[in-house]
This record gives C-alpha cells, sequence and structure tokens, in this order.
C-alpha cells in the first residue's frame, strides 16, 4: 500500500518537478554562448541549407553530360479527307485517309552531347565556384552570429555593472536620507534639502528599476539569439572575460581582412561573372552530339502506298550537329550584357576591398583610443572618489550643501560606471577587430 502511495505522488509531482527544473537558471560563459549559437542559430542554419542547394546543383549539372532519353506514344481518330479538284467550291470527294481512319506510333529516342562548346564544363565550374561562395557563407554567418553574440553578452554585462553601482549608491542614499531626517530633527538642515535627499533617492531607484528592465530584455534577445527554449532561464558568467592574448599590431589585422569572408565571396563572384561570360561565348560555336530513335508505327505510310495496313518499325542512330545561325548577330547583345555584368562585379568587389580597408583601420584606431581612455577614466575615478571623501565629511560636518553631496554622488556614480564601461568597449572593440579580420571564429 505504500508502495502504491509513493508512486502515486510520484506520478502526481512529476510535471511540477519537471517545471521546477525547467526554470533553472543555466550560467553561460561568452565562449559557451558562442559554441551554443553556432550549433543553433536562424541564421547559419539558413546559410548551412544554402550550402547544400548549391551542392546538389552541382551534381545537376553534371547530370547534363548524360544522354536525354524521351518516350512518345500517340493514338489518334483521323476524320474522312475531302478533297477538292477544282478549288473549294467546285467538286469535291471524300476520302478515307488511312485503313480504318487511325493511327498510332510509339517514339522513343535519345541523345547524348558530344561537343557542347565547353558549355557543360562551366556550367560544372560555375556550380562549383557557388558552391564555394556558399560555403565562404557559411563561415562568414557564423562570424557575424558570434559578433552578435559578444555585443548582446557585453552589453548585459555592462548592465549588470550598472546595476551594483546602482545599488550601492542606493543604499548610500538610504543612509543620507536617515541622516538628513536626522539634521532636520534638530532643526540644523531645512524641509528642501531632506525633499532633495528624497528626490535623489527615487532618482536611482527608477534608474535601477529601468536597467534591470533592460537587461531582462537583453537576455530575452541572447536567448533568442542561441535559439533556447523560451521557458529556459539563463544568466551570463563572465569569468575569465577579460582573459584574453594581448592584441596584434595593425599590419596583422589589415592583412587578414584583405582575406576576410567578404573578400572571398566578393572575389569569387568575380570568378563566377567571368565563367557566365564564357558560356555566353559558347553560343558563338555549333554543338554536336549523338543521337538515335525507334519507331513503332501503324499504319505504314512512309515509304508505301498509304492504303497498305502494315505495322512497321524504323529506328536511326548517328551523329547530328547544330548551329544557330541567328546567333551570330543575337548572341552580340549578350556577350556585352555579360560583360557589363563581369566589370560592374569587379568594381564591387573593389569598393568590398575599400571598405574592409577603412573599417579595419577605424575599428583599430577605436581601439587606440579607448585603451587611452583607460588611464584616463582610472585616474577620473580616483578623483571622484577622493572629492566624494572630501565633500561628504564637510557635509557631515554642515560646511556644505546637500546639493554638493548629490553632485559628488553622481560624479562618482558617473566615473564608477565610466571605468568598467570603457573597459567592456575595449573588450568589445578586440571582437570587432576579429570579426572585420574574419577570424572570430577561431579566437
Amino acid at each position: 500500500m505504500n508502495f502504491l502511495k509513493s508512486v502515486w505522488l510520484t506520478l502526481l509531482l512529476f510535471p511540477y518537478a519537471m517545471a521546477v527544473q525547467a526554470q533553472q537558471s543555466v550560467s553561460l560563459t561568452l565562449p559557451e554562448a558562442m559554441r551554443i549559437a553556432n550549433e543553433n542559430n536562424r541564421t547559419i542554419r539558413k546559410a548551412q541549407i544554402q550550402r547544400k542547394i548549391t551542392e546538389t546543383e552541382i551534381r545537376t549539372a553534371k547530370n547534363l553530360r548524360l544522354p536525354e532519353v524521351h518516350f512518345n506514344a500517340m493514338y489518334s481518330q483521323l476524320s474522312d479527307l475531302t478533297q477538292y479538284r477544282g478549288g473549294f467550291f467546285s467538286q469535291k470527294e471524300t476520302i478515307a485517309p488511312l485503313p480504318g481512319n487511325l493511327i498510332y506510333d510509339a517514339v522513343s529516342n535519345f541523345r547524348m552531347p558530344i561537343y557542347e562548346a565547353n558549355g557543360i564544363n562551366n556550367a560544372i565550374k560555375k556550380s562549383r565556384q557557388q558552391s564555394e561562395i556558399a560555403e565562404i557563407n557559411v563561415e562568414k554567418a557564423e562570424n557575424d552570429v558570434r559578433l552578435e553574440v559578444a555585443a548582446t553578452f557585453l552589453g548585459i554585462y555592462k548592465m549588470m555593472e550598472l546595476q551594483k553601482i546602482i545599488e550601492e549608491s542606493i543604499k548610500e542614499e538610504v543612509e543620507r536620507l536617515k541622516e538628513v531626517k536626522a539634521f532636520k530633527a534638530f532643526g540644523t538642515v531645512t524641509k528642501n534639502e531632506v525633499l532633495r535627499a528624497e528626490l535623489q533617492l527615487s532618482d536611482r531607484e527608477l534608474s535601477a528599476l529601468t536597467n534591470k528592465k533592460n537587461s531582462t530584455i537583453a537576455l530575452q534577445e541572447l536567448k533568442t539569439v542561441l535559439q533556447l527554449p523560451e521557458e529556459s532561464n539563463i544568466t551570463i558568467d563572465t569569468t575569465g572575460l577579460f582573459d584574453r592574448d594581448a592584441m596584434k599590431d595593425y599590419d596583422f589585422y589589415f592583412k587578414k581582412t584583405m582575406q576576410n569572408e567578404e573578400m572571398k565571396m566578393a572575389s569569387g563572384e568575380v570568378a563566377v561573372k567571368k565563367t557566365e561570360l564564357k558560356m555566353v561565348k559558347a553560343k558563338y560555336l555549333p554543338k554536336i552530339g549523338f543521337f538515335g530513335n525507334y519507331n513503332l508505327r501503324y499504319p505504314n505510310y512512309m515509304a508505301f502506298r498509304l492504303d497498305m495496313p502494315f505495322l512497321y518499325t524504323i529506328g536511326q542512330i548517328g551523329v547530328e550537329a547544330t548551329y544557330d545561325l541567328s546567333g551570330l548577330y543575337k548572341n552580340k547583345v549578350h556577350v556585352q550584357v555579360a560583360n557589363l555584368k563581369l566589370e560592374l562585379q569587379q568594381n564591387e568587389s573593389e569598393m568590398v576591398k575599400n571598405e574592409m580597408t577603412d573599417k579595419v583601420f577605424k575599428q583599430h584606431t577605436q581601439y587606440q583610443e579607448i585603451s587611452e581612455q583607460l588611464l584616463v577614466t582610472k585616474k577620473a575615478l580616483d578623483l571622484a572618489q577622493e572629492n566624494y571623501r572630501i565633500v561628504k565629511v564637510k557635509y557631515l560636518n554642515q560646511l556644505v550643501l546637500i546639493t554638493e553631496m548629490v553632485d559628488a554622488d553622481n560624479a562618482l556614480l558617473h566615473a564608477k560606471f565610466n571605468r568598467i564601461a570603457t573597459r567592456i568597449d575595449a573588450l568589445m572593440k578586440q571582437y570587432e577587430l576579429l570579426h572585420t579580420a574574419g577570424i572570430l571564429s577561431k579566437n
């Protein structure tokens, strides 16, 4: 009986236990988040599917080398033939064109290309080039998603640090409000200073509430990027976040950028346009193919009298050559268009190169600027802390008004946040440089 009771309780509590387990918080480091995004993200999955499509298209292009085989069968009932010997309004006579007014045939034929002016080889080559571009696009998608994860992750971290600073400030504001009210009880401060202290505390609490909501939204965005279940609850683990290798010099990132995914894709598109130009030019040349067919027909009206109701078969096999004479004047425009498309793609490739050159230079310069700002923010924090200490002592001794205390408190809060925010911005700029250089997935 006790056993049955325990089983019943287990079954009853199982859904609740599963729900609690589903709500358990999962802590993720940045490398773990990037790995999960690489496995689950829809953008990457889309690029992978596109790559598979291009791989299949290579096999489709190769199938052009295989013979084409067709089968056609026909059965028809003919009407009588009305013949006019001297014009439409002259004497006419009706004739049965074939025995039974029936005709039917079954035809099978095949054609296998021998020479297609290199058209099939170029079609296969184009498919392979497009597959290579699709492969590079997968790498680019992974690189882009990693940067998105890093930006969201570091944005959450920045808001977490701001939340800590604000909550510390709230504690101090609560204590200060108690001090001000005590001063007011002794009549050493006015009611206006009490109101100012209360207003400062309310402002801090409002900032904490807004920042907390923004952090929740950012966590939801991170969950979406990682394609985690809606019921999952995630937090970020910043352990070892700043333990990274030293930054390389500008030349390192510039050389890598000139070989990144966008540069490779631009070069690949130029190669595709060159192949397309060859395919268009091939239309000037003749085509040679091996063909054959076999026919089963009734009645025999090919080589004998029409009134001979005999079933017969006949076949053909040989080589045929076709040449589109109209292509000599029609294809000229197509070649011009293909040349212009090639020129346009080459221009696009140069534009991408210029864009990448400016981008890596800008990001490296910005990183140097942020690195220099780190020293300034450290000094500013020391000054703000010392200023806050001095003003607080004066305030407790009733030598300054609460407005100066509030200003000193605000200056300290901004100095603390600027310090940690600048560190995070410097780290983010490193990830942006790695992304531009096309090596974020390798770091």
